[in-house]
């Protein structure tokens, strides 16, 4: 029998899900933006809010869907895979309390430290603006500033790398956060590991490096990510033996003490002199590094959604042995002012044999659009990181005007920065 598969959101995230998927089922899509590249492998789509979570329910069983994988963060937040499950459609994400472990930093902390979870870094939370301020004066040592809620990848500011003490005082002052986490600057390099979770089975997938800062040579502000790679094993060029299993040691951890959790389980790590510690967790793939699992798992992902809705054990993952490198296209602009809005240019003819991903991109009956986020990502994957980020590069012949990239993700220079970084810490 053919599965009908639900597919929440619309970004370069689904559309990778999207292609994993499409072959395997009869696949149906549901978005507040159009995206040309989902829409074309689905059997329907329809345009709904992605938090709307009776609108999302009641187009689930509109359509006979038999499972949904759930996409954005925010969708999550909303309540949608509590809706769905609640409409007997099983969905591949953690309901809402669960998904608190990525939409409150303020309870991810405090459950690590209850759960005795490895790699919490120490933390203070704050109501009160004027006491987190009084903290960081008294503080010895630099401190990573977080609201409490979601802020798309660009609410953290880093005192010593980002921002000044003084800075981030007025950043608290003037902002309307409700709560902020306070907790030790961490110093490494970051990487993150993604891992499939359901029926208290973990399948972890190979290790990714997110580039986060906007501009080449790691400058400027946050972004939602401009781009990462992969390696040909789990493992990342700057890690040691011992450190990928460290971390899929704390996503063990995290599971244990949540034996009903599902879905995706995304643990963003600094590699610290002493070992993996925890930035973060996600609730759901990341983006960009689900572009960089999905297109090199060998193992069908029909299969995983299909285990963990029977309560039967996740098949054990097999991968390609491909490195990857990701890097998006973006709106002028984008983060700070982003060209939202404008029409652009996508020649997919000149992608080759990379793999292009759409991403925040509205398409609408005269054309293609740009939102206030990443336009569109390009894929390339080869027998080694250099030879996929010639992939990638020579894919991304198919931006047009009005797209800024960074084109740094995944060469040789960069990578071999990070080696040393690490070696230099732990000498």
């Amino acid at each position: 029998m053919t599965e009908t598969v639900l597919l929440v959101g619309g970004g370069g995230r689904e559309h990778s899900i999207a292609r994993a998927v499409a072959d395997d089922c009869a696949l149906y899509a549901c978005a507040s933006n159009r995206n040309p590249g989902i829409r074309r492998l689905t059997d329907g789509f329809d345009s709904i809010d992605e938090t709307d979570a009776d609108a999302v329910a009641d187009y689930a069983t509109d359509v006979g869907a038999d499972l949904a994988v759930i996409g954005p963060e925010s969708a999550l937040a909303a309540g949608v895979a509590d809706a769905l499950d609640d409409a007997g459609v099983y969905a591949f994400g953690p309901q809402a309390e669960e998904a608190r472990l990525e939409t409150d930093k303020a309870y991810q902390r405090e459950f690590m430290e209850e759960a005795d979870v490895p790699g919490c870094p120490d933390y203070a939370v704050f109501d009160e603006m004027d006491a987190a301020c009084d903290y960081i004066d008294a503080y010895d040592g630099d401190l990573a500033v977080k609201p409490a809620g979601l802020t798309g990848g660009k609410g953290v500011k880093v005192i010593g790398d980002q921002v000044t003490a003084e800075e981030a005082k007025a950043y608290l002052r003037d902002s309307d956060y409700d709560r902020v986490v306070l907790e030790e600057r961490l110093v490494g390099e970051e990487f993150t590991i993604q891992a499939f979770v359901a029926n208290g089975d973990v399948r972890t997938t190979p290790a990714v490096q997110d580039h986060k800062r906007a501009y080449e040579g790691d400058e400027g502000p946050n972004t939602g990510g401009m781009g990462s790679y992969s390696d040909t094993e789990r493992s990342l060029p700057f890690m040691d033996d011992g450190d990928y299993a460290a971390a899929v040691g704390v996503l063990e951890a995290v599971v244990e003490a949540l034996p009903d959790y599902k879905g995706v389980l995304y643990g963003q790590f600094m590699l610290a002199d002493e070992g993996p510690k925890v930035v973060e967790f996600n609730a759901r793939f990341g983006d960009p590094e689900a572009m960089n699992t999905l297109p090199v798992l060998e193992t069908p992902f029909i299969n995983v959604l299909t285990a963990a809705r029977d309560g039967n054990a996740l098949p054990e993952l097999a991968f390609s042995g491909e490195a990857t490198v990701c890097k998006y296209a973006v709106p002028d602009g984008y983060p700070v002012d982003p060209d939202s809005g404008a029409e652009i240019a996508v020649d997919e003819e000149s992608v080759g044999d990379a793999l292009l991903y759409y991403a925040s991109v509205d398409e609408r009956d005269d054309g293609l659009y740009t939102t206030t986020s990443r336009s569109f990502a390009v894929v390339g994957r080869g027998d080694s990181i250099a030879a996929a980020e010639r992939q990638a590069e020579d894919g991304l012949s198919a931006a047009g005007g009005g797209l800024r990239i960074r084109h740094d993700v995944g060469k040789a220079d960069l990578v071999e920065r990070r080696v040393e970084h690490m070696n230099e810490l732990r000498e």
